[in-house]
């Protein structure tokens, strides 16, 4: 695979980073605090420079950037306003990513992240 795809499941001040093909997975706690009580984005900054610390880790050598499919995870009683939904597509283009889509609904198996991203 010569481009690599991300699953991000985004957690109050936690980052689920995993490569989909090899499985391989990320699971950090912030170091900076990016989440509010209200919110799972309440500092833009510090979840953009935490998850790009990520990707770059995950991602290794691979030169293209990667996909990334964004599950927000908690706090999305009645869904996902359009300004947060934006917000992860930026938080992920700020990251490095190519192509983002947002995902609310059940955890995503590898082939059903790659359909998502079609």
């Amino acid at each position: 695979m010569f481009k690599t795809t991300l699953y991000v499941q985004v957690r109050p001040d936690r980052f689920i980073v995993r490569k989909v093909g090899d499985g391989q997975t990320l699971d950090r706690m912030a170091p900076q605090p990016f989440s509010h009580p209200r919110t799972r984005l309440g500092n833009f900054t510090n979840a953009e420079l935490f998850l790009k610390t990520l990707v770059a880790e995950v991602k290794g050598r691979f030169l293209l950037k990667p996909d990334m499919l964004v599950h927000p995870l908690e706090r999305i009683d009645g869904g996902l306003t359009q300004i947060e939904e934006r917000a992860f597509q930026e938080l992920a283009i700020g990251a490095g990513a190519a192509k983002v889509k947002v995902w609310n609904g059940p955890a995503l198996s590898d082939a059903q992240v790659v359909e998502k991203l079609k």
